[in-house]
């Protein structure tokens, strides 16, 4: 699935959510991710290469946690990203698969998520990140094949300047970490 990604550093996270409930807008209950992110050897941060993701997901304790295993390619020149997420039953397993195609550990990155559906195909997600001080927007923009990357990234951009937001940050969560 082809996607838009933009996050933002928030300013405020009570004015961010206060000013989406004004127009009745409100966030699931909160959940808890863990990300590793594996990328393949001699990776660098802009050659289009996938990263490979293997995310635990527990939204509720009482329930088991959700694993899977999200390739991510970030397309630099275009501005889009290729998300695929598969559901996982042998985290283990998919690990020693993920190490023996040549992949290493790049960096793992836990948060707590809170989501809002405002449209189809269009989520915003406010992010507490473990370790860092502050809170996170993130706006995925699913694209439809005839959509223009740019003016769907323009409209994430006045989405979150609608919102009294402008701290984009182009880095990846697990990036912030180091």
């Amino acid at each position: 699935m082809k996607k838009v990604i933009l996050k933002c550093k928030l300013t405020s996270r009570d004015k961010f959510e206060e000013k989406l409930s004004d127009i009745d807008l409100d966030f699931s209950s909160i959940y808890w991710q863990h990300d590793r992110v594996y990328v393949p050897r001699g990776y660098k941060r802009g050659m289009n290469l996938p990263r490979l993701v293997m995310r635990t997901e527990m939204k509720a304790v009482d329930k088991p946690p959700k694993y899977s295993l999200i390739l991510r390619r970030h397309i630099e020149d275009s501005g889009v990203d290729v998300v695929e997420e598969t559901p996982i039953k042998d985290y283990e397993n998919t690990v020693n698969i993920i190490l023996q195609l040549g992949f290493k550990p790049a960096g793992e990155v836990s948060r707590r998520r809170q989501e809002l559906k405002m449209g189809e195909g269009t989520y915003i997600y406010l992010d507490k990140i473990d370790g860092k001080n502050g809170y996170y927007a993130k706006i995925e923009s699913n694209l439809a094949a005839n959509d223009s990357v740019a003016a769907a990234k323009s409209d994430l951009q006045k989405t979150f300047e609608t919102l009294g937001e402008s701290n984009f940050v182009e880095t990846a969560y697990f990036e912030l970490q180091k």
